[in-house]
């Protein structure tokens, strides 16, 4: 294995990538967990209506979070496709 210097602006970089890519799983199962029903004493204070659409409140707000996110996995597999 080749030990070689890295500059600090180089690891900053792979360090902000790695943490780029960790926004769009993480809210697409903050969405999955708020799409789950018995959201126990607080999903009263977050959702007005029980009986009102699936694309309101919280989940589809972290679904779009997710979707707006997504970006550098797309630039990741466009990397990795060549």
């Amino acid at each position: 294995m080749q030990n070689r210097i890295v500059s600090h602006e180089d690891w900053l970089k792979a360090r902000l990538e790695l943490l780029s890519l960790a926004a769009a799983p993480t809210f697409a199962v903050m969405a999955l967990l708020s799409a789950l029903p018995g959201g126990g004493p607080l999903e009263a204070l977050c959702s007005g209506a029980h009986d009102a659409s699936p694309l309101t409140g919280m989940t589809a707000m972290y679904v779009l979070m997710s979707a707006f996110h997504s970006a550098p996995w797309l630039k990741l597999i466009s990397r990795l496709r060549g």
